[in-house]
């Protein structure tokens, strides 16, 4: 009987509705739910993947205490004495939760209310720092409430979309189909894209401003300073609804060479822009992490509601600032207080009449009486000694952490940790002193919140493996533990939700945003039939599409909105020509430290191992060639190992490095050990697109790609990065010493039975060696070596892996890394939706396929998430034929 679901992805902030179905035989598809507001059936390539990922090889799925399987009861209270034992010795602040995105809005919820409300510290803070809290920031300085203003609709009803710091492409594949869909039905729809590099999202952009590195204070005060010389805000609504428009226009007097030598524009194109926004009413500007990870991310911000607020284009149709969320849940973790300086619902942690609410509420002995340690301050309080007890939950800092080495070290130092995943071998769960089992997507059930203020259930619709157990209930059981048994008494998760929905409208009336009370009596059978709703909606309400601030009426005590000064600075010049500044960020098929897409085979064909993006000629100028190894080194002369990708897309000056790869999947591919803990002075959001590294090209004695059914073991090489392959793993490698018996070696790294059969190929001359290992006729395993970076169809060469090469032109082939004239080679994937390759797109097109549309009809490809769909443009104009002069 084959069963489906509907219930939430567990992605980016886009909040997709998924249909989960399992069949028969276990096996799980996942398809969009047209019927989710959020995306309307589609689904980008990391949704449609999900059914790959679901299998239990790398789960934690036992308690262990120092590395050995230990009893629930046993881990549990030896946490409970351990966290109990530190706050009665060294206080309250001595103990610290650190939590993710990734947990569900009950889990959240429960680990605020036992750390502020029941240990008394605010010291529980969220990886959610690292994405959003300068949004936070921004949104509570301007409008007194951290409030999205507006709905995904109001995407498909604008005019001009500015997306800023955003590459919606790859990082909201589905937002960005929306507004391609808007832009095919409305031509007039105009966008503009704020981007130092030219990605993929720049493909449907009418103007792109390649601005410098942290330029945005700048351009958004210079827009706001021509939007007020040249009439264009309105000046009843800033007299009726804001205050400070004196003070804020009088912080950004810049001339037009000033913003020429900040920015990096030319005139024209300023111009440009600024004449878009002034005569445009509906606008909507998009901003992501390009903003938000900044040492000046808030002022960032503020910059672009000023400009909104000055115009009054916010809160109605077809206009308004708009916070694109990176984390599933990073909504839902503000809704109920996730950040270290916020109380639960929306009430402020400074205000003493909110902590005595709050406090009352939960009939706690306490409350945090201030804002606990942001992120980077928890990380040093660990480093020397403060914490005493650390917990970190779903989230995996020893990557994602600026300044990573030293986090790592930190927690290896701390007397007592506690890790809570999914996974048993993360490079933080390897430090931790007690590891507990948690739950994962498609097992646990509770609520996520989406960019747009849109609540949607995750169901369950598998079986708990073995013995992992929900977060909340864990945190619960320690809390009971603890002593706090009557006010953690659950047992399903709709009681959270109510508790947390009655919290939410309690001694509200109207003046907190956050209020979905119409739920603080939800059922157990309501909470399963819970229908995606936008908040807010309160007590006798009805769900409905909602907006915030079309009435001018905001937050703050006198109701109105702030313009809040900003001062742009003009950009630091580097020290020497070989330094350039390092941006990190997301690839397009893979999702944060890759415990979950690293599991599937098609996400990793994409991009398979980490580079580092440079410009052809500060490539030319430090002696790199595509596809050479390179040393990336920060100011603290620490290194990582990563290939290079030559591209005009990159700005010069500028390097470009995705921020997955971790020690489990590659050497030294942890781009965050070289970000400095520079954080922004309000927010606390690091700057993790501002470091300033120097590149080197590295020298290797043996370049090699492999495959193989076994996990590599690659102790002895300098540089290595592996993913999966359909039916075992694909491994780049390099050595620093040569090998003189490479079959010897393979058998060894790449864990190749005795009894395998070997073909094999040599030239001394070149020092290629590519052998092939044969089980009963079946590949087993395959390798290239060459002196140089090998030249090999990779994914052909992943997919021959358990095939029948009996044949000696077969075998030939997997020697020569490519297949034979008579069968074609797809190439490198472009479209992972449907697993197409470049070279049959380009095929496609010298047969007249000259259209995205036409190559989708004829092969599929660009027909589902969209993603890939500027690459297959791409691929198309480079194979237009030339007209003759």
């Amino acid at each position: 009987m084959v069963c489906e679901t509907r219930t939430t992805c567990p992605y980016c902030g886009v909040g997709c509705g998924v249909i989960a179905t399992v069949d028969d035989a276990g096996a799980v598809s996942v398809r969009g739910d047209p019927e989710h507001p959020a995306n309307l059936g589609r689904l980008c390539s990391k949704g449609s993947a999900l059914g790959e990922t679901l299998d239990l090889d790398g789960r934690a799925l036992f308690p262990m205490i120092d590395g050995r399987r230990a009893r629930w009861d046993d881990a549990l209270d030896l946490v409970a004495a351990r966290f109990s034992a530190a706050i009665d010795a060294y206080g309250p602040d001595s103990v610290a939760f650190y939590v993710s995105g990734q947990l569900l809005t009950e889990d959240y919820y429960v680990a605020n209310k036992l750390m502020k409300g029941f240990v008394g510290s605010a010291n529980i803070d969220t990886n959610s720092r690292l994405c959003m809290a300068s949004s936070v920031a921004g949104h509570r300085r301007a409008f007194g409430a951290d409030t999205v203003p507006g709905c995904y609709e109001d995407l498909e009803l604008a005019d001009l979309i500015v997306l800023a710091g955003s590459n919606t492409a790859w990082c909201h594949p589905v937002l960005y189909q929306r507004i391609a869909s808007a832009k095919a039905r409305r031509p007039g729809l105009k966008v503009v894209v704020i981007d130092p590099r030219r990605t993929s999202t720049t493909d449907i952009a009418d103007l792109h401003l390649a601005i410098r590195p942290d330029a945005d204070v700048a351009l958004f005060a210079g827009l706001f300073s021509h939007l007020v010389r040249a009439g264009a805000i309105d000046q009843s609504y800033i007299a009726r609804h804001t205050t400070g428009f004196a003070e804020a226009f009088a912080a950004v007097d810049l001339s037009m060479a000033d913003l020429i030598e900040a920015t990096g524009l030319p005139s024209m194109q300023l111009r440009e822009f600024f004449r878009l926004f002034a005569e445009t009413e509906k606008v909507v500007t998009c901003y992501s992490q390009g903003i938000n990870q900044s040492s000046c991310g808030t002022d960032k911000v503020n910059a672009i509601l000023n400009c909104h607020l000055a115009t009054g284009r916010i809160g109605r149709p077809g206009m308004g600032p708009f916070s694109l969320t990176g984390q599933p849940n990073a909504m839902g973790g503000r809704e109920v207080g996730g950040l270290s300086n916020m109380l639960a619902a929306h009430m402020a942690l400074e205000n003493a009449a909110d902590r005595e609410r709050v406090q009352r509420f939960w009939n706690a002995p306490s409350i945090a009486q201030r804002p606990g340690l942001k992120a980077v301050d928890m990380f040093d309080a660990v480093a020397d000694g403060r914490i005493k007890s650390l917990w970190i939950m779903s989230t995996n800092p020893v990557v994602s952490m600026p300044d990573a080495d030293r986090v790592r070290e930190a927690i290896r130092s701390c007397p007592f940790v506690v890790v809570s995943d999914i996974v048993a071998h993360t490079d933080t769960a390897r430090l931790a002193h007690v590891l507990l089992p948690a739950t994962g997507w498609g097992e646990k059930s509770g609520t996520v919140t989406n960019s747009e203020r849109r609540i949607s259930r995750q169901r369950a619709f598998l079986s708990a493996p073995e013995e992992a157990r929900p977060d909340w209930w864990q945190i619960s059981e320690v809390a009971r533990r603890m002593g706090f048994g009557e006010a953690f008494d659950y047992s399903e998760p709709h009681q959270i939700f109510a508790e947390h929905a009655a919290l939410s409208a309690f001694e509200n009336n109207g003046m907190r945003d956050f209020d979905i009370g119409a739920w603080e009596a939800v059922t157990s059978e309501a909470y399963d039939a819970l229908q995606p709703f936008q908040w807010p909606q309160r007590a006798g309400t009805a769900p409905s599409e909602t907006r915030f601030f079309g009435d001018g009426v905001f937050y703050h005590g006198d109701n109105r909105a702030r313009l809040v000064p900003v001062k742009p600075s003009m950009p630091a010049h580097h020290a020497n020509e070989q330094e350039f500044i390092l941006n990190s960020g997301r690839v397009r098929d893979h999702w944060h430290t890759m415990t979950r897409t690293g599991k599937s085979a098609r996400l990793s064909a994409h991009m398979g191992e980490p580079f580092v993006e440079l410009h052809p000629l500060d490539a030319e100028k430090v002696g790199i060639a595509d596809a050479d190894l390179v040393d990336v080194r920060g100011g603290s002369n620490k290194g990582v190992l990563l290939r290079a990708l030559i591209t005009e897309r990159q700005q010069r000056g500028s390097v470009f490095v995705p921020m997955h790869w971790t020690a489990e999947t590659s050497s030294l591919g942890r781009i965050d050990t070289l970000v400095p803990p520079l954080v922004d002075p309000i927010s606390g959001q690091p700057a993790l697109k501002q470091a300033r590294v120097a590149i080197t090209r590295y020298e290797a004695k043996a370049y090699g790609f492999a495959v193989s059914i076994a996990k590599p073991v690659l102790d002895e090489c300098s540089y290595w990065a592996i993913g999966k392959a359909e039916h075992g793993w694909r491994t780049e490698f390099a050595l620093d010493q040569s090998v003189l018996d490479w079959e010897k070696w393979a058998r060894a790294a790449l864990g190749i039975a005795q009894d395998a059969q070997v073909a094999n190929y040599r030239d001394e001359a070149t020092g290629q060696v590519r052998i092939a290992f044969t089980s009963a006729g079946h590949l087993v395993a395959a390798i290239h070596v060459d002196r140089r970076p090998v030249s090999a169809s990779r994914d052909w060469l992943a997919s021959q892996l358990m095939k029948d090469i009996s044949k000696s032109t077969e075998y030939q082939d997997v020697l020569a890394g490519r297949p034979g004239r008579n069968r074609p080679d797809p190439g490198a994937i472009v479209c992972a939706c449907f697993g197409v390759g470049a070279n049959q797109i380009a095929q496609a097109a010298s047969l007249g396929c000259m259209s995205v549309e036409a190559v989708g009809e004829a092969l599929s490809a660009g027909t589902n998430c969209g993603s890939c769909r500027p690459e297959i443009r791409r691929i198309i104009d480079a194979h237009q034929p030339i007209a003759a002069e």
